[in-house]
């Protein structure tokens, strides 16, 4: 008995250990900074979920608080990620599965879809076509039907049915690259599809649902799964370029339902083991991870050498791109699950007792904040901030 138990004390000891943060040096780092993209390029201000295919959550402008209110668009159920934006329309939908199209100037409605289904996605622009993902029928959590997604292209004018495909169901929000739309289902597939007629291209097969949306940087896919890993695959092909896993801890492994986001050679991802880790981009190799207090559903949000990202213990953190090391932290006022937003030097979050925040990139000092908002908070294009309420969308301009 005596020796049953030191094993087990043992194993406890070298699983803490192994659990332990890693601080990150130089490696498979490089300091070029291409986050702050230019301004909404016309005519599509805002493509995708994270702004960019790499899906830093950046973007350039001057739009800063205070804010006044030009606009309300009330969509009547909760909507819990942010729009897409081009043609001079705002592009999203509400959880119980309705797609809107909204004029961006005025809020005025365009045209809408109704589902049936329910929706946790942005939609992507492209080439004058809207992409969303939809889950299964109500009840949405229900696996009695494991192939009752869709994924449908839309006439971004008309809202007309480009094509439409059945899937698993998926929360991932898709992305156009090179003619191809990628994304995953809870049956745990990564998708190529052909943008112009739906057709697959290639599919590769996880452990587990991927629930997140996949990223793009020369060439590679990064995606996490329920699996426990973290996977780049090759974008034109769907090979497994390398796989990951967050550290082992006492219980369950953490899961990935973050998206990836890629930069300085690195993707950078939180875990719902309450850490945030840094990859290698070409290798996989863990560079370093950070312990938050919480799960970390959220995205990642890169710029200026900079991984901002918030996590259920109610705090929201700054920390260095090259080695973990904590820049800043804001404690706020409940727990955060959506991802954060740059715009304007200014980083911006919500959480879930519905406020939405803007703190000093650099500082981590409060700026502004609005009562309302709950998950992703906002996009933006040359002249408006669309800020994400829990049920509603407020178009704002600087006072």
């Amino acid at each position: 008995m005596l020796a049953v138990g030191g094993a087990a004390i043992g194993y406890v000891l070298y699983v803490r250990s192994a659990g332990a943060d890693v601080r990150g040096n130089s490696q498979e780092f490089v300091t070029t900074d291409t986050s702050a993209l230019p301004p909404g390029h016309n005519p599509i201000a805002w493509p995708t979920f994270g702004y960019g295919s790499a899906r830093l959550h950046v973007a350039g402008g001057s739009l800063r608080p205070p804010f006044r209110v030009a606009w309300t668009f009330k969509a009547r159920t909760l909507v819990e990620f942010p729009p897409a934006i081009g043609y001079g329309d705002l592009y999203f939908a509400n959880n119980s599965g309705t797609l809107f199209a909204l004029r961006a100037g005025t809020g005025a409605l365009d045209w809408s879809y109704d589902s049936n289904r329910c929706v946790a996605a942005s939609p992507a622009v492209a080439a004058g076509v809207v992409y969303e993902a939809f889950l299964n029928r109500p009840p949405c959590n229900s696996t009695s039907s494991d192939i009752d997604g869709r994924i449908v292209a839309f006439d971004a004018a008309s809202g007309k049915i480009r094509w439409s495909r059945t899937i698993g169901p998926t929360e991932s929000s898709p992305l156009v690259v090179g003619g191809a739309v990628y994304l995953g289902d809870w049956q745990g597939k990564v998708y190529a599809l052909d943008a112009a007629t739906g057709r697959t291209r290639w599919t590769f097969e996880t452990g587990g649902k991927v629930k997140g949306a996949v990223a793009f940087d020369s060439g590679r896919l990064y995606v996490g799964s329920y699996d426990g890993h973290v996977y780049a695959l090759d974008a034109g092909t769907g090979h497994e370029l390398w796989r990951a896993s967050g550290q082992e801890r006492l219980g369950s492994a953490g899961t990935f339902y973050s998206t990836p986001a890629v930069a300085y050679d690195r993707v950078y991802i939180g875990s719902t083991d309450g850490k945030v880790y840094s990859f290698g981009a070409h290798t996989g190799d863990l560079r370093w991870s950070h312990s938050t207090g919480g799960y970390v559903y959220g995205s990642p949000a890169v710029s200026g050498l900079r991984v901002f990202v918030g996590s259920y213990s109610g705090r929201f953190y700054a920390f260095d791109a090259a080695t973990g090391d904590t820049l800043w932290q804001f404690d706020a006022n409940g727990q955060i699950s959506g991802s954060a937003t740059v715009l304007g030097g200014l980083v911006y979050f919500s959480t879930l007792a519905r406020k939405t925040y803007a703190l000093d990139a650099k500082t981590g000092k409060l700026v502004w904040t609005f009562a309302d908002g709950k998950y992703s908070p906002v996009v933006a294009d040359s002249t408006h901030v669309y800020l994400v309420g829990y049920t509603k969308i407020y178009a704002m301009v600087p006072r």
